[in-house]
């Protein structure tokens, strides 16, 4: 869309990337001067601004009060600008423009958590990504205006901190019992990297000195109650800062780089320049308040928000549809800097294992966009798995074809080309291909398409020449809205085992690299293709996409027999792992006998849980029932697919037997002195816990509540109380009510109280009635909805029946209340079209009947897309 040829912006108009154009001005400086009071909020902005291309001065601006504006010192009377519900137009506007404005807003009572919003009874904070900023102030609020910001915070002295991006140049009192804070970012930034704090807060402080000799303070700000816990978020923080030195050559560039934490935050985490605002579920972490994966999601995103500072604030996004650009790299980056905090094996079954639960079911669905869209009505709607998760898998593929010294090659050329720039999705490829000297342009077939590549492979074998020849053949499932699917590159990571032996062929000599395999990696990039290898002298048992080198459904021609033999050979983790996903979806969904499995996981488990306790106990993940579910594209019966899941965990239970007592009274997780091979421990003696609980042993209750009892670790609290919470036994609600006297004053933790109950497999619509009309409930804090929604959502058999009703009624409240949270919610029914009758004709019904008592972008997009199927 051409905002400076088209001023007047209709509130659901679709916006098209082929219609971007440059704005007409562009901001060198802006000058804002932010004065909170009880009742409402003064925002004084002077903008320095110039003429870059034909077109009338546009500046955005919702739910503001205009009181004033001038340009260059004179004040325009109304009938010298153009004022609407999303924009301030004036026309014939001066090259050079110094664009005063004055507003009065109302953050006190902005429940949206966008813009600036008061969270909670004494702290104000923003978030202006993608578009709160025209929430603040007029301004040209798009990620290609970049400006220097001098920011002026006042407000009364109950609010001792006052915080903005950049380096505090100045403090003082203003009148009696008020005060100020002058902040100054040196570097030119877009207005959703801007932020603001206004509160009560305690800190946490540190410093670091960075490769270039810059001594950085650091600062972590929380509630004082929750200070303790923001330690291991400081050294994670810290460790980024010298990860992304020696991996990356990025220095950190401000004297101070400032965390808040707060519980009503719609996201996980804003990179914000030099200030960023974090959901207190990833920034507060302590091993007796939080589990395991919680500590490693608080260092995984204190990195992902860190990496920003390079990979989206230095170099930012030309257009919103660029958004994959910013999040899909960093992403990456967070993921390979998480590989070196665990088991790199598990940290990559993780990540996988998200892109398969969230972003392909999105690829099948009504949902479906490519990683850069071509348009959209809403953007908060697509900060989408697609263009996170997959965005990530696109920069893995380039950096697995290039290896580690041309991939760093080929960013420190990115970094060199476009520091201070917004740029897009073909810049960075652009800039990849010359700093490596390898042409990655097909690539961006990827970010311009949608859906989920189907690779099939087949394996043949000729014993007379002692030749393997593997082929390929890639299809796309054609999609309404994108005609001309072209095939896309995809490396495929490949090995070869003797299935007699169990030994790997080393494939490195020039003979097996023929047809374009080096380093074992394949580059198939037509629509069919085929490679031989010479010299293999026994039938082999190939290993595809080891690492799952690329984002692909895979159909290859393996037996049972062949699966479970590399679920015990395969020397990659990931691919073992990936053997026994395989293994187990042929099991659950086509009636496979699971016998099989059993066998290959007795004989594996010893050995593995001796080397890698956290990978033995990602070898018992069983697929969930909603991954089972998303696989299913016609007359899905989620009852059908619940009892096939139980019996196979019955029958794993059965056959392990006592091995299941034996281990758990074996594992010793305070003997680990690594963070990582400990909660390997603990996530295999909860996983023995609850197999020993479908033994029908009633013991297991009373060492499930000693566990629970005598532990001062969440996550071996939550595996005891999980056990006996869904198992109804005797202890269940002294635990509970035990768990939320020792908790309900801690957040986080009591938002576990909430989930557990909501996930119970038996879980009643009255449960969640009980649930969302508790105290401690609270539909303002997106936590514990999450808690709760998330909760019942893991069991698609109350998802589908009476919690249809729970997501809609949601959608409906929060509509207006926060729409971004209320649109994410409803998209958990996205899938409704693949129920079998009569439940698909009565979900459509429930979101047909929604649609005309919805408003906002946000919701009606998301509805009407899952309603185009």
């Amino acid at each position: 869309m051409n905002i400076a040829a088209n001023p007047i912006v209709e509130a659901n108009q679709t916006i098209y990337l082929k219609d971007y154009q440059k704005p007409s001005y562009v901001v060198d400086s802006i000058h804002l001067d932010i004065q909170v009071y009880d009742d409402h909020t003064d925002v004084s902005s002077k903008l320095v601004m110039k003429r870059q291309t034909d077109g009338d001065l546009v500046l955005l601006g919702r739910d503001l009060e205009l009181k004033s504006i001038k340009i260059n010192g004179k004040k325009l009377t109304e009938s010298e600008y153009k004022l609407d519900s999303e924009q301030l137009v004036i026309r014939n506007a001066p090259e050079q423009a110094i664009v005063e404005t004055v507003v009065l807003i109302h953050p006190e009572t902005n429940t949206q958590l966008e813009g600036l919003y008061l969270a909670g009874s004494d702290l104000f904070v923003t978030q202006n990504e993608p578009e709160g900023f025209r929430k603040i102030t007029f301004y040209p609020d798009r990620p290609d205006v970049l400006s220097v910001f001098t920011t002026r915070v006042e407000a009364d002295k109950k609010y001792p901190v006052l915080l903005a991006n950049g380096n505090l140049i100045e403090a003082g009192e203003s009148g009696e019992d008020r005060h100020y804070t002058i902040w100054q970012d040196p570097t030119k930034k877009p207005a959703y990297l801007f932020a603001c704090v206004i509160g009560d807060l305690a800190v946490l402080k540190d410093r670091y000195t960075t490769s270039e000799g810059r001594d950085v303070a650091l600062e972590i700000y929380a509630e004082e109650k929750d200070i303790p816990k923001c330690h291991i978020a400081m050294e994670a923080l810290k460790h980024s800062m010298r990860w992304d030195e020696e991996h990356y050559g990025r220095a950190y560039d401000l004297d101070n780089y400032m965390i808040v934490a707060t519980s009503q935050f719609n996201m996980g985490a804003m990179e914000n320049k030099g200030l960023n605002i974090f959901n207190t579920s990833c920034v507060l972490a302590d091993e007796e308040y939080t589990t395991d994966a919680a500590i490693m999601r608080v260092q995984s995103v204190i990195a992902h928000e860190y990496f920003h500072n390079w990979t989206g604030n230095r170099i930012t996004c030309r257009d919103w549809f660029q958004l994959c650009l910013k999040e899909g790299l960093t992403v990456f980056r967070d993921q390979s800097f998480s590989e070196d905090l665990q088991s790199a094996a598990v940290q990559r079954i993780d990540d996988v294992a998200v892109l398969k639960a969230h972003q392909f079911p999105e690829d099948a669905g009504p949902l479906s966009h490519p990683p850069r869209p071509d348009h959209f009505v809403e953007i908060n709607n697509f900060y989408t798995a697609t263009v996170y998760e997959k965005g990530a898998e696109i920069n893995r593929m380039m950096s697995t074809l290039l290896g580690k010294e041309k991939f760093r090659k080929g960013t420190d050329e990115y970094f060199r080309r476009h520091d201070g720039q917004a740029v897009t999705v073909e810049d960075w490829v652009a800039a990849l291909t010359a700093g490596s000297g390898v042409d990655l342009s097909a690539f961006l077939i990827w970010y311009n398409q949608p859906g989920t590549p189907k690779l099939e492979a087949k394996g043949e074998y000729d014993a007379s020449t002692q030749i393997y020849r593997l082929t390929f053949k890639q299809t796309l499932k054609a999609h309404p809205k994108y005609s001309n699917l072209k095939p896309v590159p995809i490396p495929v990571a490949l090995a070869l085992f003797n299935a007699q032996t169990g030994a790997q062929y080393t494939l490195k000599s020039d003979r097996l690299f023929e047809n374009g395999v080096k380093d074992g990696v394949y580059l198939f990039d037509q629509a069919e293709a085929s490679i031989e290898f010479t010299g293999i002298t026994e039938k082999p048992i190939a290993s595809l996409l080891r690492n799952f080198s690329a984002p692909v459904n895979l159909e290859f021609n393996y037996s049972d027999p062949e699966l479970a033999f590399l679920l015990q050979y395969e020397t990659n983790g990931f691919n073992q792992w990936q053997a026994t996903q395989t293994l187990l979806e042929r099991i659950l969904l086509d009636g496979h006998d699971a016998q099989i499995y059993v066998d290959a996981i007795q004989q594996t488990l010893p050995n593995v849980i001796e080397k890698d306790p956290l990978l033995a106990s990602r070898l018992f993940d069983v697929p969930t029932e909603s991954y089972l579910g998303s696989r299913i594209d016609q007359d899905y019966n989620p009852l059908i697919v619940h009892e096939a899941r139980e019996a196979l965990l019955n029958q794993l239970a059965k056959v392990l037997g006592s091995f299941t007592k034996d281990t758990y009274l074996s594992l010793d997780p305070d003997s680990q002195h690594e963070f990582s091979q400990a909660m390997g421990v603990r996530a295999l003696k909860n996983i023995m816990l609850s197999l020993m609980a479908r033994q029908g042993d009633s013991e297991v209750f009373d060492l499930a509540y000693a566990q629970y009892e005598n532990s001062m670790n969440m996550s071996e609290r939550l595996g005891a109380l999980k056990v006996l919470v869904w198992n109804d036994a005797p202890q269940a609600q002294a635990a509970l009510q035990d768990f939320y006297t020792h908790f309900k004053d801690e957040d986080l933790s009591l938002d576990q109280w909430f989930m557990i109950q909501a996930a119970h497999p038996k879980a009643t619509a009255e449960t969640i009635q009980y649930l969302t009309t508790h105290v401690d409930y609270d539909l303002g804090t997106p936590n514990r909805i999450r808690s709760v929604s998330g909760g019942l959502n893991a069991n698609p058999v109350n998802t589908w029946s009476f919690g249809v009703q729970h997501f809609v009624d949601l959608a409906k409240y929060l509509d207006e209340k926060n729409p971004i949270v209320g649109s994410r919610l409803l998209q958990v029914l996205t899938r409704w079209y693949t129920l079998a009758e009569p439940q698909r004709s009565e979900v459509k019904a429930s979101l047909e009947a929604l649609k005309s008592q919805v408003k906002s972008k946000n919701v009606s997009e998301t509805l009407n897309s899952m309603l185009s199927i």
